[in-house]
C-alpha cells in the first residue's frame, strides 16, 4: 500500500501478537512453548441472569462450563469468566470474524470479540505433569496439585493478569492481554529455561 501524502510503501503483513510472521515455539527440556496465533476467541454473556429465565445456550454443540471449569470438543473450547459470562475459543479461527460466528450459535446473548485483545500460549510437557506442575509452581500462587484437567482461574502472573486452563495433565494454557505479550512469553520462556538447567 502506497502512502500517498509521503510516497513510502506501508507494510500491511499481518504479524502475531509477539511481532513475527509465524508463531513463536521454543522448547526447554521436556517442555514446550508456543505462541497460539490462531485461537479465536470472543466473550459470551446472558443478557438476563439464569435465576431470571434466561439458560446459558450450547455453542457449536459445547455446554457452557461452570464456576472456575472449562470445556472442549474438537475445535472449540469454553471457560468461565463470571456469572452467566464465559470465554469460547475456536482453533484456527483468529483470521475470521469468530464473535459474528458465536453470536449465530446464541443470538439472545450478548457476544463481544476478544480475540485481538489476548494473547495465548500453549505449555505442554514431554514428561507427564510434573514438568508442568514445577513450572507452575514458580509462576503462580495456587497449588498446581489441586488445579486439575478442566480447570480455569484468574490470577497474577508477575505483574500481570491472566488466565491459566489446564487443557490436559500435560497441557496448560496461559492467556493474557495481548499488549503484554512480549512480558508474559519473556517470564514463562525464564521460568522454563531455569527449570531445564
Amino acid at each position: 500500500m502506497i502512502d500517498y501524502a509521503t510516497n513510502a510503501v506501508t507494510d500491511l503483513t499481518p504479524i502475531t501478537a509477539l511481532g513475527g510472521t509465524v508463531a513463536r515455539s521454543e522448547s526447554f527440556g521436556a517442555l514446550s512453548l508456543s505462541e497460539n496465533a490462531g485461537l479465536g476467541l470472543a466473550s459470551l454473556s446472558l443478557r438476563k441472569s439464569a435465576e431470571k429465565g434466561q439458560e446459558a445456550p450450547q455453542v457449536f454443540g459445547l455446554p457452557l462450563p461452570g464456576v472456575g471449569k472449562a470445556t472442549a470438543m474438537g475445535a472449540y473450547g469454553a471457560f468461565w469468566t463470571g456469572r452467566d459470562q464465559w470465554m469460547i475459543e475456536a482453533q484456527g479461527k483468529g483470521e475470521v470474524d469468530f464473535a459474528a460466528m458465536l453470536k449465530s450459535e446464541a443470538p439472545d446473548c450478548s457476544v463481544t470479540e476478544q480475540t485481538d485483545g489476548f494473547v495465548a500460549f500453549e505449555i505442554a510437557s514431554a514428561n507427564g505433569a510434573g514438568p508442568l506442575e514445577a513450572l507452575m509452581a514458580k509462576l503462580v500462587n495456587l497449588d498446581p496439585k489441586a488445579f486439575g484437567p478442566g480447570q480455569v482461574t484468574r490470577t497474577g502472573l508477575e505483574h500481570m493478569t491472566v488466565f491459566l486452563i489446564r487443557r490436559a495433565e500435560d497441557r496448560l494454557a496461559v492467556i493474557g492481554m495481548r499488549t503484554l505479550a512480549g512480558s508474559l512469553w519473556h517470564a514463562l520462556s525464564v521460568a522454563a529455561r531455569r527449570l531445564e538447567a
